[in-house]
């Protein structure tokens, strides 16, 4: 055997998905075996690589081993002369695999190999060449410097920015996203050392072929598109203190003592600054909106009440006691702000409609306490409306303001209907349109631009793949779509690498597939196009049934002497309105189940109801019982919620 492929997956069926269709585009013409070590995922990975991929070997582990312990069972049984680690996330192109191995075959002195490596957006990244992080390199790195001056041989030592990333090098680290090992070359350093869970391991394995005399080489012949980490976020406190404790035992095993300890303070330095940075990244990046939002009310509201005062209240002399300005009116505020939070004014994209109804609910709350509050402290309707008047229009004026200047990318109403072209032969051009239009999207414009040449206009295509540029602007494009069947990965890769400036984005589609991944999937899972998708995961959603959750249990509680007469356990009922105020239950959630497809569903607050509950039948058998929590958390809305807390009010003291 000449190459064995080893892929880690861990709860990224549709990337696995995608990656796996290009290894056996690119092994036709070589030996070639392939492993998917599975680290007990739980979205149907492994179901869907024995339905359409039955000739790779699967090993299905039951708990998480981490990264280095899954490559090293698939390691130990592979028979390769090479063997290839490979991200789930990465598409090659198709003659990577020819091309990195002659390379191998050509140089005996390489013990490993790293290609190019671009994103899905066809940018190049920098970690496709690295050196080793020394303390001195890792400082420069942790502070910043190294990214303020990527090209510099001092400075720049972390992702070699100072080599051409078109030549081929000897480098000090191989990215564990692609690298290709020589299997000789392994027996004599040790596989990877799994006291590195996640990350850190390809540094310790490429520094443990250098030391065994053997080079690691760059090599940009070819290249492949990789997604970045769909599983692990890098801007969150949990890569940051993986990431950073995996250089710690990096430098702990291969530094002097005295380095070592060096190094590791600076490191735990920059863990606790990186972390802190984050939060306070994260906290301003909430609050800074909503906070100017409260200020701009607040100030309006000021010079309304001292304008309102001088001519209407106290024409002769005299104010409103300091407890309006410093009590009421910050009350005021909190529930202004927390209403247009609930109503969706403060998501991405913003929708004036949503700030509007934020301000009108917080209005009409504010009103109805105020209504319910001694003639004392009632101080003046007029100042609460016009005070809303005035946060409506700043609010929304301030949004358009920020429109305007494109403040941080900040867009209104940026959901607009999207314009696609898809890129391929007819038949698998339409079958794509067709699952497009079936993720509930509603695309503006749909337009089929032919892999060949030779095809014009006719039959629906708007032209080839050669006047993608002239396309994309005389049709306003917004995404590409290029269909995997037809167009070969190595001309996807040229064509995102060669439109990098234009301002699109690119997704592949998988031949016989349901999904379609793009180059926004890094982040979030919104912009995979899947047929089935979980609606109850939508951030508005949750929050709405969040909100309910809130008005159902002031309800109930309100309501509580006269429901002792009708729910059949009334402490019960206190304890459940207690812990939904504590967000440690919900009103309505799924039906408890033991099968593994129950724990496939996206996670959500344990229910003191349940979609059962719905139905006068109680005994359902367990296929309908997997299909009721499926179509709860795939066609979710507010209505179902509120149907099913009516229809189970008795039950609501259930433990």
């Amino acid at each position: 055997m000449k190459l064995s492929i080893i892929i880690v997956n861990y709860n990224v069926k549709y990337f696995l998905e995608q990656c796996l269709h290009s290894i056996l585009n690119g092994s036709q013409n070589l030996q070639t075996e392939i492993f998917v070590v599975d680290n007990n995922s739980v979205d149907g990975s492994i179901k869907m690589v024995r339905d359409k991929f039955p000739g790779v070997k699967l090993i299905e582990n039951k708990d998480n081993k981490g990264f280095s312990a899954a490559n090293n069972q698939a390691i130990r049984a592979a028979t390769g002369e090479y063997i290839l680690l490979l991200n789930p996330d990465t598409i090659v192109e198709d003659d990577t695999l020819n091309k990195v191995v002659d390379f191998m075959d050509l140089n005996p002195d390489a013990g490993g190999l790293g290609v190019k490596m671009i994103d899905g957006k066809g940018k190049f990244l920098p970690e496709s060449k690295r050196g080793l992080p020394t303390p001195l390199v890792s400082f420069f790195k942790v502070f910043g410097l190294s990214a303020l001056f990527p090209k510099s041989k001092l400075f720049g030592k972390y992702h070699l920015g100072y080599l051409d990333q078109d030549s081929t090098h000897t480098v000090d680290v191989l990215s564990g996203a692609f690298m290709l090992l020589r299997r000789k070359v392994l027996e004599k350093t040790g596989l990877l050392d799994e006291s590195f869970f996640m990350y850190g391991e390809d540094i310790d394995l490429s520094y443990r072929i250098t030391q065994a005399g053997y080079k690691n080489y760059y090599f940009p012949g070819t290249r492949i598109i990789h997604y970045k980490g769909e599983s692990t976020k890098k801007s969150s406190l949990n890569y940051i203190f993986v990431f950073y404790n995996a250089m710690i035992i990096f430098a702990r095993k291969h530094f002097s003592k005295k380095n070592a300890r060096v190094f590791s303070m600076m490191i735990n330095f920059a863990i606790y600054f990186r972390a802190f940075l984050s939060i306070l990244a994260r906290f301003l990046k909430g609050i800074i909106l909503p906070l100017t939002d409260a200020l701009l009310l607040f100030t309006g509201i000021l010079f309304i009440t001292n304008y309102w005062e001088r001519h209407f209240i106290f024409p002769e002399g005299g104010h409103y006691p300091l407890a309006f300005l410093y009590i009421a009116v910050p009350i005021y505020l909190v529930i202004w702000i927390l209403s247009i939070y609930l109503s969706g004014g403060y998501d991405k994209p913003v929708r004036l409609r949503k700030i509007i109804q934020g301000m009108a609910i917080g209005t009409i709350s504010i009103l109805f306490f105020y209504s319910l509050l001694n003639e004392h402290y009632r101080f003046s309707r007029a100042l609460i409306l016009l005070g809303a008047l005035w946060g409506t229009g700043v609010i929304t004026g301030l949004r358009f303001l920020l429109h305007l200047f494109e403040v941080n990318g900040f867009r209104l109403n940026a959901e607009k209907n999207k314009r696609f072209i898809i890129v391929g032969e007819k038949e698998e051009v339409e079958r794509v349109s067709e699952l497009l239009q079936r993720t509930g999207m509603t695309p503006a414009f749909i337009g089929m631009v032919s892999y060949h040449q030779h095809r014009n206009n006719t039959n629906g295509f708007i032209g080839h793949l050669g006047q993608i540029k002239e396309i994309i602007t005389i049709y306003k494009i917004d995404e590409v779509i290029f269909c995997a069947k037809d167009v070969p990965a190595q001309v996807i890769i040229d064509k995102m690498s060669n439109l990098n400036n234009e301002q699109v984005d690119y997704k592949i589609a998988p031949p016989e597939s349901l999904s379609i991944i793009g180059s926004n999937s890094i982040n979030t899972s919104g912009d995979l196009y899947v047929i089935d998708i979980n609606t109850i995961i939508k951030k508005s959603n949750r929050r709405n049934k969040r909100l309910l959750d809130l008005i159902v249990a002031a309800t109930l509680l309100l309501l509580y002497p006269f429901l002792l007469f009708i729910v059949k356990r009334p402490l019960g009922l206190l304890k459940n309105i207690a812990f939904v105020f504590l967000a440690f239950r919900s009103w309505v959630g799924y039906i408890a189940h033991p099968e593994p497809e129950s724990q496939r569903l996206p996670a959500i607050k344990p229910g003191v109801l349940n979609p059962q509950d719905a139905f006068r039948e109680k005994t359902i058998d367990d296929e309908t019982i997997l299909r009721l929590n499926l179509l709860y958390a795939r066609d979710y809305n507010l209505a179902n919620d509120i149907n099913i807390i009516l229809k189970g009010l008795r039950n609501l003291g259930r433990n």
